[in-house]
């Protein structure tokens, strides 16, 4: 069909506007729209809003295959761009408003979301998955153990927060709230701000997570098990949650229906709290709360409006909820293993992102839905596809599509941004999870790594009453020689960067020394389930014995001041433990090396019967007793006896033979036959009269095989 320039096709005159005209009137409307928004702008009657404010579309995934970000259209199920940025396996995206990030541990690199070209790489302030949060004024990059905050949006800046963090989550205006956990403080990071104020306290020894509901933020107690809302005033009147809840509980960052969810990981339940009764005198009403597999190891939760969902890590799988608890939908985590990432996008839908970045799964903020967007499978599909050749310039002279346009801009190298502002390095913070442990003459002393506050740390200071050492700034470990056995020591660490050495922190007291060796046991076993025990004492290495710590199978531990132990009740096989307890002066107690024994405890007396006896003649002169011997359940041994002769006692069970050596009869004999275990004895006995078997010697073998030669039949057997 012949369409005009003016877009009036001959079979379409007479039908209204074809669909060129329509097309030029929507571009019309466009323009004019944007012309009158930018006209309103310098006037001055309004401001233009920052490309933050847009909502993001989608979401961003590394595809560690790929060595790509890759956009996802959550609406589409479709990917739709992908820039190429080398970095490690794992990484995360995050995006702005023109720029997207690639986080990996050891760099954030920026790329163009227009040209998806690498534009610019900083080095993060720690070796550390940080939480991310795409909001206006952002997105924030979090790394909670180091308590340092970097913001990607403008201001770019990176900024401490003096301890360890929460979680953090981010109210619409781009304020940031997180909850400082080493000193109970509830902070906040406004928008464009370059300092945090913390503007609400728990009380000492409590223990907080933050939360929105309605797009303000609140903070759970989970030590007092409240709910209370936060502002620039403080915590405000806090309201019972009406369930018990673990310090390991987790709670969703935003509210959904006007209920909070809060995982517990504990008890394996999903609790929707009430919100209701928040900054209203009122009391909540009753949560609402939902059993979750129970051998299951849960991330999340992340809510939406309407959905929370979470992912079972021990199954690989997202199930979501309603706000009254439902299961809406359950679905496998396609990709390979490890743990997948959730992340709330701002067009109101969570994405789940594999482990290795190949798949993303997308639920329905609305529904609960899941769907699975197999990421690396459509990139790869996508480039085998050619794109369609560009349309030609006509000959008129006129200016090129706007395809074309757009594919000569991005032939232009892009601009380099200026590198981000960093706020002024200070000393370190304190070092984390300091501990000691103890050996003969040395304590190894271990630590979490220290805030940096804008500057690398260089060493960690090692020091103990009488002595200190350095070690390099990426060391997380040292070990202290030298020590008296049996002193206390208390080791400090404090880490050093540019700006000074920061405040330090100290282990546990611990005393050196040497554990005692291992004891040797020895054991019997009768019936009645009954075991003895006894060993000798091991070398104490020059240590005080505190006790002896005792145990057998089925029979728990015990303290032992002595050097034997019984027990009954017992059955089958038993093993029994034996260590040390020492102790050098009043330090601390040192626990030995075990030393084992295992028994088989008998059931009853053992009993044995003769099945077979038989004589060997000279030059042997034997008499063999073929007996059937039962233990019942402990070692057994056996001895037969005959005309003043015996048979050496050997260990016996089931069918053996027993031999009386150098032993001559005629006729008819006694034999007695004892079993003996540590239950008892048994015993059997034969009269009779021997099998007899002939031993031919060698002259009489000779003399038979010439025989068999010459007559080529064997010769008739003689009795004698």
């Amino acid at each position: 069909m012949y369409v005009d320039v003016a877009g009036e096709g001959t079979e379409k005159k007479g039908r209204g506007l074809g669909a060129a005209a329509r097309t030029r009137l929507v571009v019309a409307f466009l323009v004019a729209g944007c012309l009158a928004l930018i006209g309103v702008a310098v006037a001055g009657r309004a401001p233009m809003p920052s490309d933050l404010e847009y909502v993001q579309s989608g979401h961003w995934v590394y595809s560690d295959a790929l060595q790509s970000a890759l956009h996802v259209d959550g609406g589409a199920g479709q990917v739709d761009a992908r820039a190429g940025v080398p970095a490690g396996p794992g990484s995360q995206v995050v995006q702005g408003g023109r720029s997207g990030y690639v986080v990996d541990r050891s760099r954030i690199s920026m790329f163009d979301k227009s040209t998806l070209g690498v534009e610019s790489a900083i080095a993060p302030p720690a070796t550390e998955t940080p939480s991310v949060l795409e909001v206006a004024g952002g997105p924030y990059l979090v790394y909670r153990n180091a308590g340092r905050i970097v913001r990607l949006g403008d201001p770019v800046a990176t900024v401490a927060a003096g301890g360890p963090l929460s979680s953090p989550v981010a109210t619409t205006d781009g304020t940031l709230w997180v909850y400082r956990i080493d000193t109970g403080s509830v902070c906040e990071l406004p928008r464009g701000a370059a300092t945090p104020t913390c503007p609400a306290q728990l009380p000492a020894g409590h223990s907080g997570l933050p939360a929105l509901v309605d797009d303000r933020p609140v903070l759970l107690d989970v030590t007092a098990d409240t709910l209370s809302p936060v502002s620039k005033d403080g915590l405000g009147e806090p309201v019972a949650i009406g369930v018990k809840l673990p310090p390991t509980a987790l709670v969703a960052d935003t509210s959904v229906d006007g209920r909070l969810a809060v995982a517990d990981p504990d008890r394996n339940q999903l609790h929707l709290l009430d919100t209701a009764g928040l900054g209203k005198d009122g009391p909540a009403g009753h949560p609402v709360s939902v059993d979750l597999p129970k051998d299951g190891r849960f991330s999340g939760p992340v809510a939406t409006a309407h959905v929370v969902a979470l992912v079972d890590e021990t199954r690989n799988e997202v199930r979501t909820y309603d706000s009254r608890g439902s299961l809406k939908s359950t679905k496998k985590v396609p990709g390979a293993a490890g743990r997948p990432r959730l992340a709330h996008g701002q067009d109101d839908r969570v994405y789940v992102d594999s482990a290795d970045g190949s798949h993303v799964l997308v639920v329905d903020g609305e529904s609960g839905s899941v769907a699975d967007v197999a990421v690396d499978e459509q990139a790869r599909h996508q480039a085998a596809t050619p794109p369609p050749a560009p349309p030609q310039p006509s000959d008129t002279g006129s200016a090129p599509p706007p395809q074309q346009q757009q594919q000569q801009q991005q032939q232009q190298p892009p601009s380099r941004p200026a590198p981000p502002p960093v706020a002024r390095a200070t000393p370190p913070g304190a070092p984390r999870n300091v501990n000691a442990s103890a050996s003969d003459g040395a304590i190894k002393v271990t630590w979490s790594g220290a805030a940096d506050n804008g500057a690398r740390i260089t060493a960690y200071h090692v020091s103990w009453p009488g002595g200190s050492t350095t070690v390099a700034g990426s060391a997380r470990r040292a070990t202290v020689s030298g020590l008296d056995n049996g002193k206390s020591y208390v080791v400090t660490v404090s880490a050093e960067n540019s700006a000074g050495t920061g405040p330090g922190a100290s282990a546990k007291a611990a005393a050196p020394g040497q554990a005692a060796g291992a004891p040797a046991v020895t054991l019997t076993a009768a019936l009645g389930g009954k075991v003895s025990a006894s060993w000798s004492a091991p070398d104490l290495h020059g240590a005080d014995l505190v006790h002896y710590l005792v145990s057998a199978t089925g029979a728990g531990e015990r303290q032992v001041s002595g050097t034997s132990a019984q027990f009954s009740g017992l059955t089958g096989s038993v093993t029994v433990t034996v260590r040390a307890v020492t102790r050098y002066g009043s330090g601390a107690a040192l626990t030995g090396s075990p030393g084992k024994k295992t028994v088989r405890v008998p059931s009853g007396p053992p009993t044995v019967k003769i099945t077979h006896v038989q004589g060997r003649g000279a030059p042997d002169q034997q008499i063999i007793v073929t007996v059937t011997a039962n233990g019942n359940g402990a070692a057994a041994t056996c001895k037969a006896s005959a005309l003043g002769g015996s048979s050496p006692s050997v260990p016996c069970s089931g069918t053996t033979n027993l031999t009386i050596s150098n032993i001559y009869w005629v006729g008819a004999i006694p034999v007695d036959v004892t079993i003996t275990t540590s239950a008892g004895t048994g015993s059997d006995h034969f009269q009779g009269t021997p099998a007899f078997v002939v031993v031919l010697g060698p002259l009489a073998l000779l003399g038979t095989r010439r025989l068999l030669k010459k007559t080529g039949k064997p010769e008739a057997k003689k009795e004698t």
